[in-house]
């Protein structure tokens, strides 16, 4: 299989902590790619020219983070980090949606940011931004009742908190959730999450 990625992409980084997680580094090679480069739409396999996108070894391709995290996770052996069934299986897809919704937001705001001043829109960065304290409250709150867990929803919420200190750091996260901060801290010491921090 292959995974067309950016280094600097949270929603890639997801799927790619997720293959470290299983151990499928073999079975997936990485193949840095510009969703904005000509006839890059065709290259990687994804009509809406996004990433990540990954090929399936019969040529098919999927994409969006989340559809491509629940089949390898499908496929990985071992103990899976999207459960298969019952409650604890629609927290996790209700966490990881809570999580890239904050990635959504985040990543509107640095695009808006990089339009002319004078073209940028007050009320949608205000929105923006009030989601994603609203966002982090919620984690904040799903951290602190179960500190211990760890499943793709956990995997979601460190890439969006660390998507914030990459690209957002002024909207400060850390300072009224001192205790997300330790959690976060410590899952960012994983061996997935160092491997796959984006470059300065």
């Amino acid at each position: 299989m292959k995974l067309y990625y950016s280094a600097t992409s949270p929603y890639a980084r997801k799927v790619r902590v997720l293959i470290i997680e299983h151990g499928l580094q073999d079975a997936v090679s990485l193949e840095r790619s510009d969703p904005m480069a000509e006839n890059a739409a065709t290259r990687i396999g994804n009509p809406l020219s996004k990433i990540p996108a990954l090929e399936l070894e019969d040529g098919t391709h999927l994409f969006d983070s989340p559809v491509i995290c629940e089949y390898l996770d499908h496929e990985a052996a071992g103990e899976a980090l999207l459960p298969k069934d019952g409650e604890h299986r629609w927290a996790v897809l209700r966490a990881q949606a809570l999580g890239d919704g904050i990635l959504d937001a985040a990543l509107s705001l640095v695009m808006e940011s990089r339009r002319p001043e004078t073209e940028r829109s007050a009320f949608w960065q205000d929105r923006w931004t009030a989601a994603i304290h609203r966002g982090v409250d919620e984690i904040a709150g799903d951290v602190a009742s179960d500190r211990k867990a760890f499943d793709l929803g956990r995997v979601t919420y460190a890439c969006a908190l660390g998507y914030l200190d990459f690209r957002l750091p002024d909207l400060d996260w850390r300072g009224p959730h001192p205790n997300l901060v330790t959690w976060y801290d410590e899952i960012s010491g994983r061996e997935s999450f160092v491997l796959t921090t984006p470059p300065e």
